[in-house]
């Protein structure tokens, strides 16, 4: 079963056309990118598909389940990490993840088993314990991706998860992703940052004043503009 399926969705706000009769498809187990500048109409996108946003018009599913029609259904399996998500700068990191599992479940074993999950995911050691503003901008980035997966849905949705990272943390972000990836879990994702993307991503999406150009592989992409990198791709069809 496809992880999404995307029919013809648009989002307009009056004559704005955020999103513009886009069309794709997310498999399972794929690491699927929305790649294209700052207000191309990705995050509108992913908000949409996290049921944040309402379409105006087109479709979509999530394993099967319409976002419009059963948008409880699609909760229950997806994640969602805004581009601009933050934690509770008081609270130390391990009392945050204990807050949020709660949150989320109140089976006492599945809280457990959610907390080991983020802090194998985190990777903040003994740091886990001092509290979030003391943290650098990669520390709380990846509390928070830790957060979003915790409890292992089958879609992880995550609005620019490396945006201004440094290298490091933004090399450790794309191998967790990949990681949950290779456990099973389907990621459909956005970011501005194409030459990161086409190391991560099994499959991309252009995206360009709301609309999409271009679907297929970096590498298939890449052959077929003649293109050294994405970014070459991503010029040659915005000037179609």
């Amino acid at each position: 079963m496809q992880a999404v399926e995307v029919k013809n969705l648009s989002k307009f706000y009056g004559n704005i056309k955020a999103v513009d009769d886009i069309s794709f498809e997310v498999q399972e187990n794929e690491i699927f990118a929305l790649i294209g500048p700052n207000g191309a109409g990705k995050s509108t996108a992913l908000r949409i598909l996290a049921t944040v946003l309402t379409p105006t018009s087109g479709s979509a599913f999530v394993y099967g389940f319409d976002i419009k029609k059963e948008p409880e259904k699609v909760r229950e399996l997806i994640s969602y990490l805004p581009e601009e998500a933050g934690a509770y700068k008081t609270l130390s990191g391990i009392s945050y993840l204990k807050f949020m599992a709660k949150l989320y479940t109140n089976d006492a074993g599945k809280q457990s088993d959610a907390i080991d999950t983020a802090l194998g995911i985190a990777g903040l050691g003994t740091r886990i314990k001092d509290k979030i503003k003391t943290y650098s901008k990669g520390m709380t980035r990846k509390l928070l991706l830790a957060r979003t997966v915790m409890l292992k849905p089958k879609l992880a949705i995550l609005d620019e998860p490396t945006s201004g990272l440094d290298v490091v943390n933004a090399m450790e972000i794309r191998k967790i992703i990949r990681d949950l990836s290779r456990q099973g879990m389907a990621v459909l994702l956005s970011s501005h940052n194409m030459l990161e993307i086409e190391f991560l991503s099994d499959k991309v999406a252009i995206i360009h004043q709301g609309k999409i150009y271009e679907i297929g592989t970096p590498e298939g992409l890449k052959e077929e503009y003649n293109a050294r990198n994405l970014e070459e791709v991503f010029m040659a069809t915005a000037a179609k």
